[in-house]
């Protein structure tokens, strides 16, 4: 996490004025009115750990809100996919819309994020009957990715989602016009 956020703050800090929020980091400050949301390697552990789920996460806002984000971009480093989105101009993978394919209706494959085995066990039996299967991936941001592209049906975190897992994949997710639910956001 740290060495790929060394290189990319060094990239950010060229844009003159912009704040940077991220993972390590912390708030940079700048002066202009951009805020750029960075989660160096969404899915870190699954990085460590050599499985291909992981992400690089980058959102520009014209404010503080999730409502302000009007830019998004996530790649994933396992699939080699670039997941783009821009406000009021739609979802896209590697350069192409996402087609129609929407989540079900009906949840057939739910995807558990920011999971410790005790909150699985705790949460699971609230959802036996609402979806089909649960999967449990590992990087919120791709997570959301997979989500707006119809792949899986519903996404859940856990515990409360940090800004910076979060910022460009859900606007992919509103680019669709899915909904979603961020309860802790002022």
């Amino acid at each position: 996490d740290a060495a790929a956020e060394r290189v990319i703050l060094k990239r950010l800090r060229a844009i003159d004025g912009a704040t940077i929020v991220s993972e390590e980091a912390g708030i940079v400050p700048g002066e202009g009115p951009w805020r750029i949301v960075v989660d160096p390697i969404d899915g870190s552990l699954n990085a460590k750990r050599g499985i291909p789920f992981f992400s690089v996460s980058i959102a520009v806002a014209e404010g503080d809100t999730m409502d302000d984000v009007v830019f998004g971009y996530v790649y994933d480093f396992g699939t080699g996919e670039e997941w783009t989105a821009k406000r009021g101009e739609g979802a896209l993978l590697n350069g192409a819309g996402l087609g129609d394919v929407r989540p079900k209706e009906r949840i057939e494959i739910l995807s558990f994020e920011a999971t410790l085995t005790s909150s699985v066990a705790e949460k699971a039996q609230a959802v036996v009957g609402l979806a089909y299967r649960v999967r449990i991936m590992g990087s919120l941001a791709l997570s959301l990715c997979h989500l707006a592209a119809g792949r899986v049906d519903a996404v859940c975190s856990l515990k409360a989602a940090r800004s910076v897992d979060i910022a460009a994949a859900q606007l992919l997710v509103r680019e669709r016009g899915l909904a979603i639910e961020l309860p802790e956001a002022p």
